[in-house]
């Protein structure tokens, strides 16, 4: 049988939603899957994928422009394929004690793509994150890394099981 193979496609310029994307990509290759983790700025094409994970980082309510742009860019391939959505974003642990929903614009790509979920996981800002706007942040100690390795991990194992359902029917 024919390992799926499985897009994970991240917007971020400075790796929080990287970093969540990579454990994606991980847990999927451990459950047997073919999985792909790259920029989104970078895919071009989602054809060769039998499903496709694409994240973005948000920022005052917003969701990378990058991640955006590949959804749109994909908006027709994308509708023939299972997708499903992720978010990078409170600096707190807010995203591990409860569901974030998604923001209004991520919301209208999950309805727009027919994405099968959405899942906000915390966010990153350290002192190693460039920016102006980062380092204000860590300065008034408001930064910090939220993301949680193990609820990453059994989101992805929930969308493994969710495509291994939907190959058998």
């Amino acid at each position: 049988m024919k390992r799926q193979r499985i897009l994970v496609a991240y917007g971020s310029k400075h790796g929080a939603t990287a970093g969540i994307a990579e454990e994606i990509g991980r847990t999927l290759e451990q459950e047997g899957f073919d999985a792909a983790v790259h920029p989104a700025r970078g895919v071009r094409k989602v054809e060769g994928f039998d499903a496709v994970i694409l994240g973005g980082s948000l920022y005052a309510g917003h969701w990378s422009r990058d991640a955006m742009r590949c959804a749109h860019r994909n908006a027709d391939a994308l509708t023939h394929r299972p997708v499903w959505l992720f978010s990078s974003g409170p600096l707190d642990s807010s995203a591990e004690r409860h569901e974030i929903p998604p923001v209004p614009a991520v919301a209208r790509e999950m309805e727009r793509l027919h994405a099968k979920g959405h899942r906000t996981f915390g966010g990153s800002i350290t002192a190693e994150t460039p920016g102006l706007v980062a380092r204000a942040l860590v300065k008034h100690d408001k930064g910090g890394d939220f993301r949680n390795a193990e609820a990453i991990q059994s989101w992805a194992h929930q969308v493994g099981e969710e495509l291994r359902a939907g190959e058998k029917a």
